[in-house]
């Protein structure tokens, strides 16, 4: 019976784990960063000095706003590594953010509850 050395490759997985991007660290920069939170470019940021691929991918992506979700997808990173990234980046003044607002409609609005559920019915 022949074995294939490469049969255990996967060529959808990341080569590098990510915990080697955040290098090892699994708490942020300070930010509170929600997965709603708005991130963009700094109006006078400094040029980027970081070689990493990641922090110069974000930079690019954030030219327009972007919430934290969105730079995630795009990246195809672990949110919990996007928001340490990104928190980097606003530490040493290269992105701008903004908090999600606030509303007073909790999760058990019943009202808004009824809204999305007619919405979901016309669809």
């Amino acid at each position: 019976m022949k074995h294939d050395d490469t049969s255990w490759f996967d060529e959808d997985a990341p080569l590098l784990r990510p915990y080697a991007v955040t290098r090892g660290r699994t708490v942020g920069a300070g930010h509170e960063l929600d997965m709603l939170t708005l991130v963009v470019c700094a109006p006078r940021a400094p040029r980027l000095r970081r070689t990493e691929p990641e922090y110069t991918d974000i930079m690019r992506l954030c030219q327009v706003p972007q919430s934290v979700a969105e730079v995630s997808a795009v990246l195809h990173l672990p949110l919990a590594v996007t928001k340490i990234l990104v928190g980097d980046l606003i530490g040493e003044g290269y992105l701008d953010f903004r908090a999600p607002m606030q509303t007073d409609i909790g999760p058990n609005d019943v009202n808004l509850l009824r809204a999305v559920l007619d919405g979901i019915r016309r669809l």
